[in-house]
This record gives structure tokens, C-alpha cells and sequence, in this order.
């Protein structure tokens, strides 16, 4: 397991700098759009999947922010949420790759940021559901980028695998 979650953690900070690529050819007034979804806009979802990558880091290694609220928007500018989901990519990649085998068979507990209940979690189960989370909202970003006109950006896990075979 260390190896794919070691592979999901370049890959997920591979799509992000993909999916913010497509976003800076919005104007303003397009990325903060209320579109319809979920979290509303680009600005909203992108804010999203990092609030919850600190949340789950910090239920992860202790340390760092949690944001209270999954809506919280914690950057008002796509530059500077940019600047901070690279830091968190970063951080994420590191932390995975800190992992072992034995860890990773171990579990977490955390409580849920919208009730007081304790939570006992195995991490590798825990993992999956952060990378897969993370796949599924960005896919919400890609529909909107591409209601608003931006090009159809790759973001398959298979298009991630090729890329770094071709750059081996």
C-alpha cells in the first residue's frame, strides 16, 4: 500500500496544478460564479479541497490548521489559494512519504468537523477516502471549468501513470 499511496499523493498534487492551470483562464467574475454546485463556484470548490486536505492532515499528523466549516473560503484570490494548495501539496507528498507499511495498517482518531463524535478509523482505509474525495471534487471543478468555456483538462489517474513512464 505504501507505494500507491505514495503514487495517489504525486498524482493528487499533479491534477491540482492541471485543474488551477485550467482555472486561471477565468476572468473574476466567472471563477466566483455561483454555478450550481455544491460548494457554488470554482473559488468555492477549490477552497473546499483545501479545507479539507488540512482538515484531514491535521487528523493525520496532529499538526497544522483545521478549518471549523467545510465552506469556509480561507484565500479571497486564486493566486494566493494557488500559493497555499501548492504548500499543502507539498505537504501532503511529504507526509505520505513518510509513511510505512506498519503505520499505514495502523488507525487515527479524530472527531468530524460538524459533530462532537469520536472516531476511531483505520488509516489506510481513512487514505483511500481522502484521495478518492479529492478526485471527486475536483471532478465538480472540471465540469464547471468547462461549463464556463476552458478547455477539457486530462485528469485521469491512467494520463498521471503515462506522463511519468514517458518522463522515466
Amino acid at each position: 500500500m505504501t507505494s500507491h499511496f505514495r503514487m495517489m499523493a504525486r498524482y493528487n498534487s499533479w491534477a491540482n496544478a492541471r485543474l488551477y492551470d485550467a482555472a486561471a483562464g477565468l476572468d473574476e467574475t466567472q471563477y466566483k460564479a455561483d454555478r450550481g454546485a455544491f460548494f457554488k463556484s470554482v473559488h468555492g470548490t477549490l477552497n473546499h479541497l483545501l479545507v479539507t486536505d488540512r482538515i484531514w492532515m491535521q487528523r493525520f499528523t496532529g499538526e497544522g490548521e483545521a478549518p471549523a466549516r467545510l465552506d469556509a473560503i480561507l484565500f479571497e484570490t486564486l493566486d494566493a489559494l494557488r500559493a497555499a494548495r501548492v504548500a499543502e501539496d507539498g505537504r501532503i507528498v511529504a507526509y505520505v512519504d513518510g509513511l510505512d507499511d506498519t503505520r499505514i495498517a495502523g488507525t487515527i482518531s479524530y472527531r468530524r468537523v460538524s459533530s462532537p463524535e469520536q472516531f476511531v478509523q483505520q488509516l489506510a482505509p481513512a487514505l483511500a477516502h481522502w484521495f478518492n474525495h479529492q478526485t471527486h471534487h475536483r471532478g465538480q471543478a472540471h465540469v464547471l471549468l468547462t461549463g464556463l468555456g476552458q478547455p477539457s483538462t486530462e485528469l485521469d489517474l491512467l494520463f498521471f501513470q503515462r506522463e511519468q513512464v514517458a518522463a522515466a
